[in-house]
């Protein structure tokens, strides 16, 4: 169970005045917002077995508004829990009693397109898909897309290292951004990274990547944008084992093919999503494979055609290739509304993010099935095979006493799962709160050590996401020695 420190009781005395200096500093009227009736949708994120109601929740427009308002916390001592959309998958927005919440919601425009640089400069208040919404009229699109795309902002995606299905080919978010403006948790403002490749010195850049909010708060960005391809087509294949399937994931990326995307679904997701989208997925099968490539006419072909030929090694139960687009759509539709739909077969499910080598595919789905197995839960596997990117999820009901407890400890142990096959405890959604105490299992005391006083540097009072990412009782005894 997630457990969080007591607030600091001054900083609840001081609440209403906090508020009213907050709102000299956003011009909008809606711009700080503390009735709790409008404040209780930002108590949690996407990992809702946990609430805290925050301080405030402040909305600002423009970056000297964020800057304003950083450098007000920082002499003041407030805490801030920076949040893009909510979508968060391990507690990464969850807030703190005496916290402000500072979300960008109202920081969305669209600054500049350079088709001639490849490039779109935008508020971090824009959603992923609308990103590629404001080139593809040009043909150009956005490469990074997690299946939370419709409503996740460039801001969470940058502070999470975001991936998505179409990775496997084109690179999670940090290969795709290339400078930010960044509001550091004093007020002061700088620019890291821009249109050019790379920049010289340390790399800052790839730090503030994947740093959730704690380092400071991105106000503007410049993402990379591609030139759509002339065509691209899907192929599924179902297996009679989830071994199979892995093995065969393993077998293509070993040949020296990359395709767009390699996504895996098991019989329960299979039937769960096949109910709720009708994307023509196959009933029968244990595993399947959606496998996406793309080029021209004859690149499509023959790549297709060398994948058929590898998967004839694991003998494929079921196989179509995507004839026309409408098909290719309702294949992608099927996997985007996966995770949703798995809430037709389960009150409740906890959504794992750990990654592995691919070469140990199929022993982590032994794994996986046998630990949930043990403790038992039913699990449904939907993840980017291509990677490595596992998203287990542990079907359980919070209603039933000890169930959430329970849940929590065996996705604990498939996390520590996928670190002894010599993966990482997270792919794309973050340590927050939710894995914060296994860092340990990957980390020794010197690499965390290490880590927070890199955070130290940027954030010296600690206020910045606090009790995220770092084991608790570790920080809080750094924190008392200091």
């Amino acid at each position: 169970m997630v457990m969080l420190p007591d607030p600091d009781p001054a900083i609840l005395a001081a609440r209403e005045e906090i508020i009213r200096d907050l709102r000299t500093i956003i011009a909008a009227v809606d711009g700080v917002i503390d009735h709790p009736d409008e404040i209780k949708p930002y108590e949690t994120d996407a990992l809702t077995a946990y609430k805290e109601t925050p301080l405030a929740v402040v909305l600002p427009e423009t970056t000297d508004e964020v800057a304003a308002v950083m450098a007000y916390c920082h002499s003041r001592g407030v805490k801030v829990v920076a949040r893009g959309a909510g979508t968060s998958l391990a507690g990464g927005a969850l807030p703190l009693k005496d916290a402000i919440v500072l979300g960008v919601s109202k920081m969305t425009q669209i600054l500049e397109v350079d088709y001639d640089n490849r490039t779109i400069t935008l508020q971090p208040g824009v959603t992923n898909l609308g990103v590629t919404d404001a080139v593809s009229g040009d043909r150009f699109f956005y490469a990074p897309d997690p299946s939370s795309q419709l409503a996740c902002t460039i801001a969470g995606n940058i502070g999470m290292n975001s991936g998505g299905a179409h990775c496997l080919k084109y690179g999670v978010t940090s290969n795709n951004l290339m400078g930010v403006e960044l509001v550091l948790p004093t007020g002061e403002i700088v620019r890291l990274g821009g249109k050019h490749l790379d920049a010289g010195g340390l790399d800052l850049l790839g730090l503030i990547t994947g740093s959730e909010g704690m380092l400071g708060v991105v106000t503007e960005a410049t993402l990379r944008i591609l030139h759509s391809p002339e065509g691209a087509r899907p192929i599924l294949f179902g297996f009679k084992s989830s071994r199979d399937a892995g093995a065969c994931v393993d077998a293509i990326i070993a040949s020296g093919i990359i395709p767009v995307a390699i996504e895996f679904m098991d019989r329960p997701a299979i039937h769960a999503t096949e109910k709720f989208a009708h994307a023509g997925y196959p009933l029968d099968v244990e595993a399947l494979l959606i496998i996406e490539v793309e080029g021209s006419r004859d690149e499509i072909d023959a790549m297709l055609s060398r994948i058929q030929n590898i998967a004839k090694d694991f003998s494929p139960a079921y196989e179509r290739v995507a004839k026309t687009s409408a098909e290719s759509i309702a294949i992608w539709k099927g996997r985007k509304s996966a995770f949703g739909a798995i809430g037709r077969i389960s009150p409740d499910y906890f959504c794992m993010d750990g990654t592995i080598p691919t070469g140990k595919l199929p022993e982590a789905l032994d794994g996986i099935a046998s630990i949930c197995q043990s403790y038992g839960f039913e699990v449904a596997n939907i993840f980017h095979a291509g990677d490595g990117n596992l998203h287990p999820l542990i079907l359980y009901n919070a209603n039933e006493p000890g169930e959430t407890e329970r849940a929590e400890a065996c996705g604990g142990d498939i996390l520590k799962l996928c670190v002894a096959l010599g993966g990482c405890l997270t792919g794309e959604h973050g340590v927050g709160v939710e894995k914060r105490d296994l860092m340990t299992e990957q980390f020794t005391a010197d690499e965390l050590d290490l880590q927070r006083r890199i955070k130290r540097a940027f954030d010296p009072k600690y206020l910045m996401n606090p009790h995220k990412v770092f084991p608790l009782e570790a920080t809080s005894m750094m924190e008392a020695a200091e």
